[in-house]
């Protein structure tokens, strides 16, 4: 069964660190593309950081030098993390795990607050 499962989210001061992280399991993850997305109140949902089966990284230029995207391939299951230091009031949001052919699957969000 495919299914996509963060946890790690919460509330943080500006200038901390946290590390969501998502649980992807079906065997399509360990081949796919994974990727973070975020979405605050009233904007669209944006993309944040892409890994590639091969470890490939790439970064909205808005986190690149304070965020970290990884992966550990197990399993039937892709571990996926984003680790998240100088946290700033914008990077307020839900974050999203993704992946999959065509990058189909989601899953439900994790909350990430950054306010004193």
């Amino acid at each position: 069964q495919v299914q996509l499962v963060e946890s790690g989210g919460g509330l943080v001061q500006p200038g901390g660190s946290l590390r969501p992280s998502c649980a992807a399991s079906g065997s399509i993850f360990s081949i796919s593309t994974m990727r973070w997305y975020r979405q605050a109140p009233g904007k669209r949902r944006e993309l944040v950081a892409a890994i590639t089966s091969g470890g490939d990284t790439n970064y909205a230029d808005s986190v690149k030098g304070r965020f970290t995207i990884s992966r550990d391939n197990a399993k039937n299951t892709v571990y996926l993390y984003l680790q998240m230091n100088r946290l700033k009031p914008g990077d307020t949001a839900v974050y999203y795990c993704n992946g999959g052919v065509a990058g189909s699957y989601w899953g439900q969000g994790t909350q990430v607050t950054v306010s004193s």
